[in-house]
């Protein structure tokens, strides 16, 4: 497998569960996380934690079922 370190990912439902998660292993792994949710109070949490830990996370509150919100978290890097 390939590595993961200085790729960009973009997680929805990144707030609690599986995508909280990912995002958590993704981020120690070295890739740049996109972070996307309706809870932007959990998401600011979490980028806060992954960024002081010394990874590299940006956040956008989220809801897929929007096309302009997926557009621009789309282009969010």
């Amino acid at each position: 497998m390939s590595s993961i370190k200085g790729k960009v990912v973009a997680i929805t439902g990144a707030s609690s569960g599986i995508g909280e998660a990912a995002a958590r292993l993704l981020a120690q792994r070295g890739a740049h996380v996109v972070l996307g949710a309706r809870r932007t109070d959990r998401l600011e949490k979490l980028v806060a934690a992954l960024n002081g830990e010394g990874g590299s996370a940006v956040n956008q509150s989220l809801n897929v079922v929007h096309l302009d919100q997926m557009e621009s978290f789309i282009a969010l890097r």
